[in-house]
């Protein structure tokens, strides 16, 4: 299994975690890999300065299973990129979508979530307003839902921030195997972190044959 990690100005560093989470368990999935992209192959500064350098750009981005959506303050202005929406639409067809954090709202504005139920961040720092209320407000076809995550089947929805290391593990555990997304949870040291998640928080399972 391949996996894309989309990169654009603005992405928040956190939300690597993705990748690391990734890397970590090619230590128990060995045929594991990932890789990097955006719109060009130069640097993309995250949030806060940190830049990144993508492995491939739009144009000679090699085929993938998983395209991972990250979310950061950069969410906004990645939104009305056409170059983005058209990359999502394009390549995300016939892959696995998963966005992590306001990651959500990208897939929002390039229609991706239209007519399925969607979670994204929800908890802010005033005078911040609620990503997940603005899904609601800005997105009217959309079912926004306050969860740890959304599992439409080939269109998955993390909540917030740190919530990416669940959305990964989540994914690992219903397409790979409940087994194997244990033993990543141990290895990073996450198990009781990723156990307490779900509990306080729903795993909504809207596509048939997952449990």
């Amino acid at each position: 299994m391949k996996f894309a990690f989309l990169l654009y100005e603005g992405v928040e560093p956190i939300d690597l975690a993705a990748i690391g989470v990734v890397s970590m368990a090619r230590r128990v999935i060995p045929e594991f890999e990932y890789l990097t992209v955006a719109a060009d192959a130069g640097l993309q500064r995250l949030s806060n300065g940190l830049r990144v350098a993508p492995d491939f750009g739009f144009d000679d981005c090699p085929p993938f299973d998983v395209l991972i959506v990250p979310g950061g303050p950069g969410w906004v202005q990645a939104s009305e990129d056409a170059a983005i929406r058209d990359f999502l639409r394009r390549r995300g067809d016939g892959a696995v979508l998963v966005s992590i954090c306001t990651g959500a709202m990208l897939l929002a504005k390039a229609g991706l979530l239209d007519g399925r139920i969607a979670t994204t961040k929800c908890e802010v720092r005033p005078p911040e307003v609620s990503p997940l209320s603005l899904l609601t407000r800005d997105h009217p076809r959309i079912d926004a839902r306050h969860a740890l995550m959304v599992d439409n089947g080939t269109v998955l929805t993390g909540g917030g921030v740190s919530l990416c290391i669940d959305a990964m593990l989540h994914l690992i555990a219903t397409r790979v195997g409940a087994a194997e997304a244990a033993e990543v949870a141990r290895i990073i040291e996450y198990g009781a972190a990723w156990e307490a998640n779900k509990a306080r928080l729903p795993t909504l399972l809207a596509a048939k044959g997952l449990s």
